[in-house]
């Protein structure tokens, strides 16, 4: 019995010591020379063109149609965008592999008219799982970050305090080239620059290889990459110019940096090193007003002050490649950064005062001294390890460890005004928590079969996130810090994960297809101790849960294809969100977690269309998702002029809606791209033993049309618009953010020039600022206005030294930039 399992596992996973009849081969784009994944490739018989098998190729390209009868048949090979290509009159012998080597697919003639006239790529490219952009058709992005190109994405919305969201929600994860990170998409996003983002996958119903954590799905980062030998080199530089708005801040804004890339390949090996520096600064104002009820005490405290941010990222980044044959690839990487966040918000209370049946108590004015320091020091290293069988099949291992330094403090001081001398409160908090994360992957790819192609693998990830958090007052008679105990405390969070998954996929006549599951064991240790010694508490919590998949989609001509999925997904809680100390944020503000915050569980419906027109392009997709143990972020009255922020667990969330995008190409200079998501979005649940009920129609467009001048002169304008959001608790209000940029290329292209005008206002549009009101009835109102920077000037500069294609693989954060 042992020998015969032996001998069924050894058959399995080497496949390659039998003959095999069929048929293998690669896929590459002629006008890149990169490999094409998600191409079609189906076999005929020659005698009467009966189709025989199909499948889509893989990431690399590549593709094995297995268990074909002897006898000759031709290949179509197909790709969404490029011309057909034909093999024609291929014999088959018994237990022979023919190998066909590389094909190579070229764009449309369609697409080759615009590239010789317009020199633009595609911006949209649809494939079965996913939606792909092209980074380099937004010159809004050009010289800033990642969070740049985001914006421009139909399905995503960024609102004045720089918060991400897809399709309304912040929960997602980000994979750059692939592979998967927990990081906040702000923080990592932030310290990855556009010039270095050759496409964003979009990826809204992942399939179950892919770890569960995101509830709105995935965005896969793609650095440019090439197969060529040879060396890269790019420098691009940044330059903002002086503000044209001051804002009465204490300090004038400093935007500038500058970023490299080195790539040299040369046969087996391949190593990328980059830097980059950032200084990005923005000024801004806050506008605000709050009323709280207490008994028969109403309080009102309206405020107005500064709110600028002072952002740094240096970051260093190195890996190296090696690929001694065809079957085996090795990668080492190294990545380490320092980014510091300083927050200022100067804030003159003014006006205050508490009033019994409108007779006033008491009326005083204070200004506040706010400064938070936020940084994530990190450095991170791993090691990657592929295999392929000579039947195709693939064996991959992946190893990723970090540490990473977060934390910082705040000082809070409430002094006199106008007399500023006077100090009525003087105090000081900070934290460490330095942060442990290992991540260690093993996945397997069985050969493909006429059925489809099999896939199993198995994730162990480890997480250890201490904190120190210190809260001291300053005693006004002894000039001596003291402690403040029930602002104080340590924190320790243990969380072990172990999941495996098993999934199938492949292609038949007109139909993809796509199921699997992913069956996932958590255990969470948090315990907290109080400076004081006198609380010392451990909370657990584990469970296993089945996260299932599925995605169907059907060719009902080339240029029209029908798609529908369904994923099951979870949104884990941060330890920030867990930690139930109270932390001072503000004069008016107490921020604190809940240790018995559970995970949110997420379930999306997808049901779409694609349909192509000439070179242009037409996507529609409406969606269904359900949150449950939706967190939420809400207030209570900690007392008379102070709120308390607390997350928690309020209920369930739902949202239907849909999603479009258009891509229009009316003569070979203009260029349209527009996208907008309009959903009901709806909260059910409670807080603090009061109901909560709120339903609203929220909408979002992210639209650009771009001119092209000749001469290699081109200019974009871009808007994004995000309209009113209901919360558990209130409602933020509109963003708009208009953008014009203006581009000039010299030498061949190896040097170009981008002239920004970000958030166009002119005094005549309430652009880059937003209002965030919450309110509970008979208990308090809120009401605070984001005012930021508007008309800011930059110039871009990029240079690259040779023609090469970029091949940069970097690591990025798996645990720390979540905390950030």
């Amino acid at each position: 019995m042992t020998r015969t399992l032996l001998l069924l596992l050894f058959t399995f996973f080497s496949g390659a010591s039998f003959s095999q009849t069929g048929i293998k081969g690669k896929l590459i784009d002629q006008s890149e020379n990169n490999p094409l994944e998600y191409a079609s490739v189906s076999v005929y018989q020659l005698k009467d063109s009966t189709l025989v098998a199909g499948m889509v190729t893989s990431q690399d390209g590549t593709f094995v149609i297995e268990n074909l009868k002897s006898g000759d048949y031709y290949l179509l090979a197909q790709f969404l965008g490029y011309e057909t290509r034909v093999i024609p009159e291929i014999t088959i012998s018994r237990n022979q592999m023919q190998d066909l080597g590389t094909i190579f697919l070229s764009p449309d003639q369609q697409l080759l008219n615009e590239v010789e006239v317009s020199g633009r790529k595609f911006t949209t490219m649809n494939q079965v799982d996913r939606q792909v952009y092209n980074s380099e058709n937004f010159l809004t992005s050009q010289g800033g970050t990642a969070t740049d190109v985001l914006r421009n994405l139909p399905s995503v919305s960024i609102n004045a305090q720089g918060e991400i969201s897809v399709r309304g929600t912040t929960g997602f994860v980000v994979m750059v080239n692939g592979k998967p990170t927990q990081s906040s998409p702000e923080a990592l996003l932030a310290q990855l620059p556009a010039n270095a983002v050759e496409k964003i996958e979009l990826v809204t119903s992942p399939s179950a290889k892919y770890d569960p954590e995101g509830k709105a799905g995935i965005i896969n980062i793609i650095t440019k990459t090439g197969v060529t030998d040879g060396t890269f080199v790019q420098v691009n530089a940044k330059l903002g110019m002086p503000s044209i708005e001051p804002y009465d801040n204490k300090d004038k804004p400093q935007r500038y940096g500058a970023d490299f890339t080195i790539n040299h390949k040369k046969g087996k090996w391949d190593l990328s090193v980059g830097g980059s520096y950032l200084r990005n600064d923005i000024n801004g104002r806050r506008e605000g007003n709050v009323y709280t009820i207490s008994g028969d005490t109403t309080t009102y405290f309206p405020s107005d002050g500064e709110r600028s941010t002072d952002e740094k990222t240096y970051s260093g980044r190195f890996t190296l490649g090696f690929t001694p044959d065809e079957s085996n690839d090795f990668s080492l990487g190294f990545y380490a950064g320092k980014k510091t966040a300083d927050r200022t918000a100067n804030i003159l209370y003014s006006d205050n005062h508490a009033e019994v049946n409108g007779e006033r108590l008491y009326s005083m004015q204070y200004y506040n001294e706010n400064l938070r320091i936020r940084r994530g020091d990190f450095v991170l290293g791993s090691l990657d390890y592929k295999h392929t069988f000579q039947n195709k099949s693939q064996l991959s291992g992946s190893f990723l460890y970090e540490y990473t330094m977060l934390g910082g403090p705040t000082t809070n001081r409430n002094l006199g005004y106008p007399d500023t001398s006077i100090i009525y409160q003087d105090e000081y908090n900070t934290n460490d928590n330095p942060l442990h994360g290992t991540r260690l992957q093993v996945d397997y790819k069985a050969a493909p079969k006429p059925f489809g192609t099999l896939e199993f693998g198995y994730q162990y990830r480890f997480l250890n996130h201490t904190g120190d958090f210190v809260y001291e007052r300053k005693n006004n008679e002894t000039g001596e810090f003291e402690l403040i105990p029930e602002f104080s405390s340590a924190v320790d969070l243990n969380r072990i994960l172990h999941s495996a998954y098993g999934q199938l996929s492949g292609t038949k006549d007109k139909w993809s297809y796509s199921a699997g599951a992913r069956i996932e064991i958590m255990d969470r240790t948090l315990d907290l101790t109080d400076k004081a010694g006198t609380v010392d508490t451990t909370y657990f919590y584990d469970f296993v849960k089945l996260y299932p998949s599925a995605s169907l989609q059907y060719a009902i001509s080339e240029d029209l294809k029908l798609k529908t999925s369904y994923s099951k997904r979870v949104e884990r809680t941060t330890t920030f969100k867990m930690n139930p100390f109270p932390e001072r944020e503000h004069s008016e503000t107490l921020e604190q977690g809940d240790p018995t915050l559970l995970p949110e569980f997420v379930d999306l419906v997808e049901v779409g269309l694609v349909k192509n027109f000439g070179d242009n392009s037409f996507t529609a997709t409406t969606y269904f998702r359900n949150v449950q143990n939706l967190v939420n972020r809400v207030n209570t009255i900690f007392n008379d002029t102070i709120l308390n922020r607390i997350y928690s667990n309020v209920g369930t969330g739902k949202s239907i809606g849909l999603e479009a995008g258009l891509e229009l190409n009316p003569t070979n200079w203009w260029q349209v791209f527009a996208g907008a998501n309009v959903y009901n979005y709806s909260i059910k649940g409670e807080f603090d033993k009061q109901p909560i009920k709120t339903s609203s129609w929220i909408y979002s467009i992210n639209a650009n049309t771009s001119f092209d001048f000749g001469k290699n002169w081109e200019a974009q304008f871009a808007v994004n618009y995000l309209s009113p959001t209901n919360t558990a608790q209130g409602e933020d209000s509109r963003f708009l953010s208009p953008n014009l940029n203006i581009k000039k290329t010299f030498l061949d292209g190896r040097l170009s020039t981008t002239l920004q005008w970000l958030n166009i206002d002119m005094g005549l549009l309430p652009t880059n600022e937003q209002r965030i009101t919450t309110w509970r009835d008979g208990e308090f109102y809120t009401t605070t206005n984001y005012v930021y920077e508007v008309d800011v000037i930059q110039l871009n500069i990029s240079y690259t030294f040779n023609q090469l294609k970029n091949k940069s693989r970097f690591i990025e954060s798996e645990f720390g930039e979540k905390e950030f």
